[in-house]
This record gives structure tokens, C-alpha cells and sequence, in this order.
């Protein structure tokens, strides 16, 4: 198969391209309805017909490759490269500040090979293509690991939070890290109880366009995130990222709080029954709420890396069979998380394998479906009886974060009484024992 064929074109467009000798990479005239565009072919991925071709403007544009289509080939392009510009020179009155890189979009350009986004630059490259972090901090620079953060289990979080404690043991003012969006609210909760006692801050950050594109929100949410890592006044877990779809704030939210809530758009974390520590806006650091730990450079962190990977996620459902829950305790879970619905319920048909879990001392907690709210088990008898059944309710603590610490939790501890106990204790600002009234914020406004 030629690399054209290979390139995602089918039918027509494979057609009108193979007639003008094109391959990928090649500059091309499209005419269209008597209008015509230049730029470089590139594949295409999903579902369409349309000739894909990158303009001198950045932006792509898709022609349908209808009867009065014509392509010519005007030139024999080379595929796009990228090759980092030279680190900026570092100014030693600021502050200093560790970029890390773990992978994903912020460090990802488009593979023009195959069309896909692939991990490609590392956290120097990162420095090198956002020069103005030179008016920010000086930045040094580490690669943890390059992968998606679909690939990111437990483990990479005990290795990660070495990393930082090991950073910060050195006397650096702040850790930025990189990491792909998809799971950054995981680790960002991870760290978060494996990072305790914190003396500077230490800030997730991500972007949901990869950083060649025009459209890239990477280097507004990296500056943000290196100006909040190097001066901002908490010493905290946090996760930067658009505060709305345009380039104007950059939102800090607290660690355990925070979760992706839109696949595409710039703004898509939000945080849950809580407030965002912080925001940068035109370079400047603004404190959202009192409520967090201040920064204090002669503090000593508390390394608590440790993480069980025998904790399942159960998600009750209408037709749920308890036979999954029979299934993780047959295979040796040492911790549940039942994401119940409502104030905290899941089918009277799964009592028995609940009631079997914990005989065998598996720890059963349980966290709502829910976006918004606390799980109250006293309300109603389906509450109530998980209650008898020794299912540990987590209150105000939403499923992902509530699974990172059921993990965290046996990770310090292989004693169930001990394990619920730890469960039930407000660590780093995930639980409260309030919750207030919150406005909406997960309604969008505005284009993507």
C-alpha cells in the first residue's frame, strides 16, 4: 500500500489525488467553485471525504472533492519538522521554578505521517517555543516520562512524587508539570495526598490543543502555571488551566477539587463543591479563597507516595449485576468504591455481594454519580442498610477523587479499621464537612 493509500483518503479525493502524483506533504492548488487554495497535503483520520490541506496561515481547510475539483501539484513540500528554538537566557532575580514532563497534549505536536497527535517535545522544547516564561521564572527543565495520560497508572504517581520531593528537597520555588488533560485530575488528587506539608506550591498544568496549532491554549496555561509555581502565595496541589474559552485567566484549582468536564474545550476543568485556590490574570497572582495552605519555604514536606493497586471502581447502574462485586473480591480487592446514585445509593440486588466484601474485609466506601452535592445515607433505607453493611460514605468527596484515596489509603495502611478511619479524615482539603450552595459552573458559554 502506497503511502497516499495508507494516508486515510478514500473514493474520490484518493482519486483526484492520485491523478496529480500527490503524496503527503506535497503543496498543492485545489480549485473549488472557482475559488482556489495553496498548502501543504496532509493525511486525514475519522469519518469525511474532503482534501485536507494545511494553508501558510496554519489553519486547515477541507475542499469536498465534488465533479469540478481540480488538484494540481505545485510544489514537492517537505513534511513539517520541529526542531526547538535555543533556550532564552535565565534571569537569576527570579524566581525558580522545575518544569517536568509526563507527556501528553501541552507536549504533543500533530504527526504528519499518520495525521494522529503524537508526544513529541520535551519540557525544554516546552521552554524553548514559550519564550516569555524568560520574564516569569528561571525554568529548569525534567522528563518524568513521555506517555498519554491514559498510560499513567499508581505506579507513575509514586515515581512522580519522588521526583518532586526530590525537586524540592533542592530548595526550588515551585514545580510546574506537564500532563495530558484526559487524567490530570487523577494524578492532580494523587500528588495532592502523596505531597503533604507542602512548602511551595506544586502545579498541574495541560492544554486541550496540541502547542503547533493556532488555536493552542498551551502556552497561556504553561505561563500561567510557572507564574502561580514561582510566586503565588499557597504551597498546594494545583491544576491550571483556562479559566474560560478565551486567553484571559488562567484558573488554579485545588488538587482534590478539580475535574474534566468537556472533552474538547479550553475551559473544561472545573472545580466541584469547592472554591479554585487562585487565578493569573495579566501576570498576576489573585487569591480566591484564604482557605489553603500558605507558602513557607522552611516547611518539610511529608512524602507519602505509596499506592495499592488492588481498588476497584464499581458504577452502579439500573441492572447492575452484583457479580461484578463478587468478581473484584474473588480476585483479591482490597478496596471498593461504589459510585452510587443520588445521596448515596446503589440496587437492593447488590446487598449481598456488599455484605460478603466487607465480611471479607474488603473497605466498601461509597461516593456519588453526582456532579454537585454530599451523599447523606441516613435519608432513606437504602442508605441506611449500606450503612449496616459497613459501606464508608464519603461525604462530599466526588468518584475520582474518592477512588485516588481509597488507593492512597491502602497504600499507607493493610488495616481495614484504619483504612476507614483515614477514609473519613479530612487529609488536604478533600472533604468538608459543609458543603454550600455552588453556582453552575459546569454550563459553557460561548463557542468552543
Amino acid at each position: 500500500m502506497s503511502e497516499l493509500e495508507g494516508s486515510g483518503y478514500r473514493g474520490k479525493a484518493l482519486q483526484l489525488l492520485k491523478q496529480a502524483n500527490c503524496n503527503v506533504g506535497d503543496i498543492l492548488k485545489v480549485t473549488s467553485k472557482g475559488k482556489s487554495y495553496e498548502g501543504i497535503l496532509i493525511p486525514r483520520f475519522g469519518e469525511g471525504t474532503a482534501i485536507i490541506i494545511k494553508m501558510k496561515s496554519g489553519y486547515n481547510i477541507g475542499i469536498r472533492p465534488e465533479d469540478d475539483v481540480k488538484v494540481e501539484k505545485i510544489g514537492k513540500g517537505t513534511k513539517p519538522t520541529f526542531a526547538a528554538p535555543p533556550l532564552p537566557k535565565q534571569n537569576p532575580a527570579l524566581p525558580h521554578v522545575v518544569i517536568m514532563s509526563t507527556g501528553g497534549t501541552i507536549a504533543s505536536r500533530v504527526d504528519y505521517r499518520t495525521g494522529a497527535v503524537r508526544s513529541a517535545l520535551s519540557a525544554s522544547d516546552l521552554y524553548g517555543v514559550v519564550p516569555e516564561l524568560s520574564d516569569v521564572a528561571q525554568v529548569d527543565t525534567e522528563i518524568v516520562f513521555s506517555l498519554y495520560s491514559e498510560n499513567i497508572t499508581p505506579k507513575h504517581w509514586t515515581e512522580l512524587a519522588q521526583t518532586v520531593a526530590n525537586r524540592i528537597g533542592q530548595g526550588v520555588d515551585g514545580i510546574v508539570i506537564a500532563h495530558g488533560t484526559d487524567t490530570m485530575a487523577y494524578t492532580s488528587a494523587a500528588l495532592s495526598f502523596a505531597l503533604q506539608n507542602l512548602p511551595v506550591p506544586v502545579i498541574l498544568v495541560g492544554a486541550q490543543r496540541s502547542s503547533d496549532r493556532p488555536s493552542s491554549d498551551a502556552a497561556t496555561n504553561l505561563i500561567g502555571a510557572v507564574k502561580a509555581a514561582g510566586e503565588a502565595p499557597f504551597a498546594e496541589v494545583g491544576l491550571a488551566m483556562h479559566e474560560t474559552v478565551s486567553d484571559n485567566t488562567i484558573i488554579v484549582h485545588r488538587g482534590t477539587k478539580v475535574r474534566k468536564c468537556h472533552t474538547s474545550r479550553r475551559d473544561t476543568f472545573k472545580t466541584i463543591n469547592g472554591s479554585p485556590i487562585a487565578k493569573v490574570k495579566d501576570l498576576q497572582v489573585i487569591l480566591i479563597t484564604d482557605n489553603c495552605q500558605k507558602r513557607d519555604p522552611k516547611r518539610k514536606l511529608v512524602l507519602k507516595p505509596n499506592f495499592s493497586d488492588k481498588v476497584a471502581l464499581v458504577k452502579f447502574h439500573p441492572g447492575l449485576d452484583p457479580a461484578v462485586i463478587d468478581f473484584y473480591v474473588d480476585r483479591g480487592m482490597k478496596g471498593i468504591l461504589l459510585e452510587g446514585s443520588g445521596l448515596g445509593h446503589v440496587s437492593k440486588y447488590c446487598f449481598d455481594a456488599i455484605k460478603r466484601a466487607s465480611a471479607k474485609g474488603v473497605v466498601v466506601a461509597l461516593a456519588s454519580q453526582c456532579i454537585w452535592g454530599r451523599v447523606d445515607m441516613n435519608v432513606y433505607d437504602t442508605g441506611r442498610d449500606l450503612l449496616s453493611f459497613g459501606v464508608v460514605p464519603l461525604e462530599d468527596i466526588f468518584p475520582e477523587t474518592g477512588l485516588v484515596k481509597l488507593m492512597w489509603v491502602l497504600g499507607q495502611t493493610s488495616d481495614a479499621k484504619e483504612a476507614i478511619a483515614l477514609l473519613q479524615t479530612n487529609i488536604v482539603g478533600e472533604l468538608t464537612s459543609r458543603t454550600l450552595p455552588q453556582e453552575d459552573k459546569l454550563h459553557f458559554e460561548g463557542s468552543q
